[in-house]
């Protein structure tokens, strides 16, 4: 997997390409980890993510509990295989995807 960064002030963009799962999941956890410091407003630009594993939303879901104290996070670009996942977990319920 793939991650690119791009800060602008306060707002973060990371943008994820190839494979969300138990083997990438702790890289972005930890890029997450050291990133999220000042960062009012994180985005999730899926626009290359192929796949997304249980791995992976727990990850989203804990940095979806860090942002909600700050300005929140949104997803943004996600196909239709990852939107899936999302509304059949349920996640779709709890994420702000655009």
């Amino acid at each position: 997997m793939k991650i690119t960064k791009t800060q602008h002030g306060s707002a973060l963009e990371i943008a994820l390409e190839g494979r969300l799962d138990t083997m990438t999941a702790p890289e972005l956890e930890g890029e997450l980890n050291k990133s999220l410091g000042d960062v009012q407003e994180l985005t999730l630009d899926f626009s290359g993510l192929e796949y997304i594993s249980s791995a992976g939303l727990r990850v989203l879901l804990s940095a979806h509990k860090a942002m909600m104290s700050k300005g929140g996070m949104k997803i943004v670009h996600v196909n239709d295989v990852v939107q899936e996942v999302f509304e059949v977990t349920g996640f779709s319920d709890i994420l702000t995807i655009e």
